[in-house]
């Protein structure tokens, strides 16, 4: 049946928690991922902040380098986070509906990328990456698997 569209994602009290619309109309989701290794050292954490178009479509991708998961400095990483979320200015949290994207910064790979069935009858995916810690698949509902 293939990915749709738009994808989406119902807001939660965990990996979904900062998600929702700016006072212009874009859509916003805010999200630390993480890479068990890459050009950033091991294990290594960042901070995204993804902004859609109201129709859902990537429109910026701010991304910070939060170092190795070994030596991460919460609060450091907590006071980037709250001055990102400052930055957006008035916001509501709430679901969003965004169209899958990728985009390369710090020698990785980042977005809610697409992943076709390994075998026949097998579902599709679209998968938030790096760290594949959502998972989106039909019925396409909002919800995800860890």
């Amino acid at each position: 049946m293939g990915v749709p569209d738009l994808i989406p994602i119902e807001r939660d009290d965990h990996h979904g928690s900062m998600i929702g619309r700016l006072a212009d109309g874009r859509q916003f989701f805010v999200t630390q991922p993480f890479v068990a290794s890459g050009a950033d050292g091991p294990g290594c954490e960042y901070l995204a902040v993804y902004l859609f178009t109201p129709d859902g479509r990537l429109d910026e991708a701010r991304i910070d380098s939060l170092g190795p998961r070994s030596t991460l400095d919460e609060q450091a990483a907590n006071a980037l986070l709250d001055r990102r979320i400052r930055e957006l200015g008035d916001l509501e949290f709430d679901s969003i509906a965004v169209r899958p994207f990728s985009v390369e910064q710090h020698g990785t790979t980042f977005g809610l990328i697409p992943r076709p069935p390994d075998e026949e009858g097998d579902d599709w995916w679209v998968i938030l990456q790096p760290g594949d810690y959502m998972a989106f698949t039909d019925p396409w509902d909002g919800y995800y698997d860890t």
